[in-house]
């Protein structure tokens, strides 16, 4: 084991506990439980929000997975991934004042809440959300569980299995004691360490690659397909990056971990700070880590697994001392998306369906108890499932993230912004969203040359306009939505 690399990383968790810990305080000493377990209490600064948006959607895939990707693909994913630069600003300016205006004006703590009243208390349409992102936040949250555990034996030489139970072990502890404040306390640090990992990892990669002009010609000289906008063998066409941007960029308003952040911040101009912050911020990190996934090819040639790049990387650019550090940037990219899925995932099983139909009057120290155990059983639950993890963990954390936006943006968009939206819409636009999804996933992946939710995200809509405007006769009551 490299202590040179494990001290840096050791003393990263303990903050993280430590802030853990801290938060505690401020959850068990609130009188609304689940504001503060699930949202924090909406006291979200500028600074902190723009953080915790960046840390929740950068992730083992973006960190991990996503420079393996451009290690295999070339310059092509580099270009692909800045997609996702658009996703802090249109999530808030999309949903922004007007999404938490709602949110607070029906006392909602989760997405699902929100989609309860604005959806004339339906039923059907809750059941359905919050089953939803239950099905689709697991699958994501394995996605998280192994990378972080590929990254601690990638640094450490412990057996795969090992280190799955040692990272599920560090994020249970501090999301079940700390809740929301904690996970946005930590993405703030977490944000700030992924920043900086991401630039000295570029900058010592083309040093050690002997400056950029020498790191192009030697791609050009394996493979000049490597320096074009479509892969390393063409796969990478016009049209499938041109609808990879509904996937991670524009769709990322119907993320319901994204969308729930937009309830949470304090006042306008945090929500205004966020904004320029986060574009920013994702602008650089998306394009660093995925440009130096692509020039440590010739620094690293042969590796076979492409998601051990990024730590490899780090190890043979970099002192053991300062590869702690920077492995601290995708340790703690995995870390604050699991604890925002993990929360999530919690809330929609304690909040939308225990709460709102199991137990109505159960009491304040009822609720904690279940919040705790239920988080705990998830957290566990998904550690076996990770026990067998997927070749390249991005496919299975963009098949997640697919399958939420089919279902979400469209009941989330229009219902903020379109009066005669109505529960049979929501209804009709989850159900074809994730059915289509998954059946063009298995049975027909990438239709036309488009990445696979393209034609769910177009269904969905289809389906929400047309059964609101068929069924608006038997809407009981038309919410105000301005």
């Amino acid at each position: 084991m490299n202590w040179g690399v494990m001290i840096p990383l050791i003393i990263f968790l303990a903050i993280v506990f430590v802030v853990g810990f801290w938060s505690s305080k401020t959850v068990y000493a609130k009188s609304d439980f689940m504001q503060e377990y699930f949202l924090g209490s909406r006291e979200l600064g500028g600074l902190i929000l723009a953080m915790t948006m960046i840390a929740t959607y950068g992730s083992a895939s973006s960190f991990v997975g996503g420079p393996g990707v451009a290690y295999t693909e070339g310059l092509g994913w580099v270009l692909l991934s800045m997609a996702q630069v658009a996703t802090g600003y249109f999530v808030l300016l999309i949903l922004g004042k007007k999404f938490a205006i709602m949110a607070r004006r029906y006392n909602a703590v989760t997405l699902v809440d929100y989609m309860k009243v604005r959806y004339d208390n339906s039923k059907a349409v809750v059941i359905l959300s919050a089953f939803s992102i239950i099905i689709f936040l697991f699958a994501a949250m394995t996605a998280q569980w192994v990378g972080g555990a590929r990254l601690i034996e990638a640094i450490t030489g412990l057996s795969y299995t090992t280190a799955l139970f040692v990272f599920a072990a560090a994020v249970l502890v501090y999301v079940i004691i700390g809740g929301f404040r904690a996970i946005a306390v930590t993405d703030m640090i977490q944000g700030l360490i992924m920043f900086a990992g991401t630039l000295i990892l570029l900058v010592a990669t083309v040093i050690a690659g002997g400056g950029m002009q020498n790191i192009m010609t030697e791609l050009a000289q394996e493979n000049e397909m490597l320096l074009t906008p479509f892969g390393h063998d063409g796969s990478l066409t016009p049209l499938y990056v041109s609808s990879f941007w509904i996937l991670v960029g524009v769709g990322v308003v119907g993320l319901p971990q994204i969308a729930v952040r937009a309830m949470s911040y304090k006042d306008s101009r945090s929500m205004h700070r966020a904004l320029i912050v986060g574009t920013i911020v994702v602008a650089f990190m998306m394009f660093g880590m995925h440009l130096a996934g692509v020039l440590a090819r010739p620094i690293l040639p042969g590796i076979d697994e492409p998601d051990t790049v990024m730590p490899t990387l780090a190890m043979t650019v970099l002192p053991a001392w300062l590869a702690g550090i920077v492995l601290a940037a995708p340790m703690a990219a995995i870390m604050s998306t699991v604890d925002a899925l993990l929360l999530m995932v919690s809330s929609a099983v304690v909040k939308d369906v225990y709460y709102n139909y199991v137990n109505p009057k159960a009491t304040e120290k009822k609720i904690k108890q279940v919040s705790i155990g239920v988080t705990s059983v998830l957290g566990i639950s998904v550690v076996f499932f990770a026990l067998s993890p997927p070749d390249l963990l991005i496919w299975l954390n963009l098949f997640a993230f697919g399958g939420l936006e089919s279902a979400f943006v469209w009941p989330l968009v229009l219902g903020l912004y379109w009066a005669r939206g109505n529960k049979y819409g929501a209804l009709a636009s989850i159900i074809l969203g994730v059915v289509s999804y998954i059946a063009i996933s298995v049975f027909a992946p990438e239709p036309f040359g488009m990445h696979s939710v393209v034609l769910p995200v177009v269904l969905s809509l289809v389906g929400y306009v047309l059964a609101s405007l068929l069924t608006s006769s038997k809407q009981s009551h038309t919410i105000e939505t301005s």
